[in-house]
């Protein structure tokens, strides 16, 4: 059984360390291990909220998300938690607009879907004032956020496996 997972990478490349997520989607698309090619999507939405939410309507096992957190802490620290859909903000309506995640799920909910498991890989930012460009911390957790999505994915697919063959 092949795991169908989508990996979006969201953010805004215009405010800083908001274009974590986009970032970190340029060195994994193209890059996924062979042994998960087949089932795994890889996607940099940007801030195309809307077009995540239409997407998230097909059938996905998993949905893998990579993007900014807001600095609680050390700038450049990664985060992976799995998202809980019950108690994320609810945004009303559709949000063309928007890419914040709860307003994703309340648009995918709009348009009558269910989100899907959802892993977040996440990095606290130093900096999201207008500019291209993450900061150093931010910069320097790139490459370790391409090996958490790989490990992520292999644990995903490792389990579609497990509970196709129960």
């Amino acid at each position: 059984m092949t795991a169908r997972i989508l990996v979006a990478g969201i953010g805004n490349i215009f405010l800083g360390d908001d274009g974590f997520g986009p970032e970190v989607m340029r060195h994994v698309i193209g890059q996924v291990p062979d042994g998960l090619k087949d089932g795994v999507h890889p996607v940099d939405y940007g801030i195309r909220g809307m077009h995540l939410a239409y997407d998230l309507l097909e059938d996905w096992r998993a949905l893998v998300l990579v993007d900014a957190l807001p600095d609680r802490g050390a700038p450049g620290t990664i985060h992976v938690f799995e998202a809980d859909h019950e108690t994320l903000s609810p945004t009303a309506g559709l949000e063309a607009h928007s890419m914040d995640p709860a307003a994703v799920f309340a648009t995918l909910r709009a348009l009558g879907g269910t989100p899907p498991q959802t892993i977040v890989i996440g990095c606290e930012v130093e900096n999201i004032d207008e500019g291209m460009g993450l900061s150093a911390p931010v910069s320097a957790a790139v490459p370790r956020a391409v090996v958490t999505v790989n490990e992520v994915l292999a644990d995903l697919a490792t389990r579609a496996t497990a509970h196709a063959e129960g």
